[in-house]
């Protein structure tokens, strides 16, 4: 049987987890959402195989709204096999490699940061799973753009980078982060889709208000 809590105290465990990923959040908010779009530009990268690659890499990890969509997509699946997490990647990828030969929505990154908001009122029970869907894909045509007009042999190891970054991303989701939101609190797991929608919120009024 489990051990009722007494009223007025909430379990020291919980209230650490959820603390340890406050400095992640901060930090986000800090950042601008569309600074890590250009990767190349930042670190002096000329078009090539090895700046496709880096820049692939690089892109989802510098991105605090692409980082905390991904890392949020544990939350959503806390009860999800892991291949509907697989199948996020396939579409993640996929819509970036579409993005090179079909223009990008326009509006696209003030969309990417209403996502956030779109994945607190799934972890909400508000809205459901499949919204994810064109989420992730949204998110892969914005990441096609920093390297449209590049050569084929700079854009594929561009995709195999991505492939590597996010596919850890969505690894470290389906096993750390799913492993510790199992043991939040219902009402710590509210707060934490009620800072992801405020975040999103956020880098949505950075693109409305620059």
């Amino acid at each position: 049987m489990l051990q009722a809590s007494r009223p007025g105290h909430s379990n020291p465990g919980h209230r650490i987890a959820l603390l340890g990923l406050l400095p992640l959040l901060l930090l986000s908010l800090l950042a601008a959402p569309a600074s890590a779009h250009h990767v190349m530009e930042a670190f002096g990268l000329k078009e090539g195989p090895i700046a496709g690659f880096l820049s692939g890499l690089g892109h989802p990890l510098l991105g605090p709204d692409h980082l905390l969509f991904l890392l949020s997509l544990g939350l959503v699946g806390l009860h999800q096999p892991l291949r509907w997490v697989m199948a996020m990647l396939a579409i993640g990828v996929g819509s970036t490699a579409l993005g090179l030969v079909l223009p990008v929505l326009p509006g696209s990154e003030l969309l990417v940061a209403l996502s956030l908001v779109a994945t607190g009122l799934v972890v909400l029970g508000r809205w459901p799973r499949w919204i994810l869907l064109p989420a992730i894909a949204l998110h892969g045509s914005v990441l096609s753009e920093p390297v449209l007009g590049w050569s084929i042999s700079a854009q594929i190891p561009y995709l195999l980078g991505l492939l590597i970054s996010q596919g850890t991303l969505l690894i470290v989701a389906v096993t750390l982060v799913r492993s510790w939101a199992r043991g939040l609190q219902p009402a710590n797991l509210r707060l934490l889709a009620g800072l992801l929608m405020g975040i999103g919120g956020t880098f949505a009024w950075t693109q409305l208000v620059p």
